[in-house]
């Protein structure tokens, strides 16, 4: 790297960032109040925010970056570029393939960009001293406002963060320290009367513009919900078997976007559009293989098959049957709940009443019992009690199960 004498620190900084594989890195101070505490109390106290405790757990510390290390002066905020080389909707026509979002069909970014951020850590800290701390988005700090401030973005009606150069495909990650580096003005946002990602969104998950409630995105349904995913739901989920991209993939900001050059968070051949059969045929040692390096990993084999069993019964392909009736004898009683109702979107009244009877002595757990018995939409009927768990080998097929609504 090359440098002039009148190269300001914050030219020497941003060039490193670069050097190390950073699209975009700009400054703020954070000397100013932090509106977005208040956004995000409200939010909370709506409970939008679903099963994510630990965002309530860590409001106070989130209420502005001071909160997390007084002595912070200065905000350096960086952007890896993830842009897809394909059109993430397309996969939305596939119904017997499954969609994963963009982000996660390369490796982590976790651990990509926390490796980058230490190292010009190690570089800032050699060159100009001072003392500072690294932030990628599993520590409370809220990155998207101060990126917002910073001008790598503005947070849009979806509430993500939009960039002029890359649209909505952008990782963030932080740095902040004690150093006074001149701060780089904010970005206004620029979405004017638009509303494609609004009106897109298959749960309605927006309630008002900039505004989200997380109970209804697919992208917290499919991967920060531990139980079965309400059935009010399941149809809007199409193939989406973890995240949603729809309402980055529309914003008509995209046409500026361009393809990451990180070969590591590139698309994995095997995760482009893989084979919702194949997928419930994954054991825990094939789920943890495939997913090797990769986000999926953390939510666990079985909340995966649950998602790929939600696209099962969305698929209309009564080939997949199989694979459903196999996944009735999983150990996991949440598999064995998303495969009923897969096999009741895809087999005849007849058949799953037929399947019902056959099935239902054997099962114990109330949760995948009910899958049995409810209503499309979501209404029980009365549900006979669950068989002692010692008698369910001899108790055979349910005489008195009603009939299929």
């Amino acid at each position: 790297m090359t440098t002039s004498i009148s190269d300001t620190p914050a030219d020497l900084i941003r060039a490193e960032a670069q050097a190390l594989g950073f699209d975009l890195c700009r400054f703020t101070d954070i000397d100013e109040s932090w509106p977005a505490a208040g956004r995000l109390a409200e939010y909370v106290a709506e409970g939008r925010h679903g099963e994510m405790g630990w965002m309530a757990e860590t409001a106070e510390r989130r209420a502005h970056p001071r909160a997390m290390w007084d002595q912070a002066r200065t905000a350096i905020v960086l952007g890896v570029n993830y842009g897809p080389d394909l059109d993430p909707l397309e996969i939305l026509k596939s119904p017997t393939r499954g969609a994963i979002s963009v982000y996660a069909q390369g490796d982590d970014y976790h651990d990509l960009i926390k490796s980058r951020l230490k190292a010009l850590a190690r570089w800032l800290q050699a060159r100009f001293g001072g003392e500072l701390k690294v932030f990628v988005d599993t520590a409370p700090l809220l990155e998207k406002p101060l990126a917002e401030r910073a001008g790598l973005g503005w947070q849009g009606k979806h509430t993500n963060l939009v960039s002029r150069e890359f649209g909505s495909w952008l990782f963030l990650g932080s740095i902040l320290t004690t150093l006074d580096l001149p701060p780089d003005p904010a970005e206004r946002e620029t979405c004017g009367s638009c509303r494609a990602c609004l009106d897109i969104c298959p749960t309605a998950a927006f309630p008002a513009p900039f505004q989200i409630d997380a109970r209804r995105c697919i992208s917290y349904l499919t991967i920060e919900l531990k139980g079965p995913i309400p059935r009010e739901f399941r149809e809007a989920l199409g193939n989406r078997i973890y995240g949603c991209d729809d309402c980055l993939a529309v914003c008509p900001w995209n046409k500026f976007a361009q393809a990451g050059r990180e070969q590591k968070l590139a698309a994995r051949e095997a995760l482009r559009e893989p084979s919702l059969v194949e997928l419930s045929r994954l054991d825990d040692p094939a789920f943890r293989a495939l997913f090797s390096k990769s986000p999926v990993k953390r939510i666990g084999r079985d909340r995966f098959l649950r998602n790929v069993l939600y696209a099962i019964g969305n698929s209309g392909d009564a080939d997949l049957v199989v694979e459903a009736q196999r996944l009735l004898d999983d150990p996991s009683p949440l598999v064995r709940g998303a495969a009923v109702w897969a096999l009741g979107r895809l087999l005849p009244d007849a058949e799953f009443e037929a399947l019902r009877a056959a099935r239902l002595g054997g099962e114990t757990d109330e949760g995948a019992r009910q899958e049995w018995f409810l209503l499309p939409q979501g209404e029980k009927v009365r549900i006979p009690p669950a068989p002692d768990p010692s008698a369910a080998a001899a108790s055979g097929p349910c005489p008195t199960a009603p009939a299929r609504p």
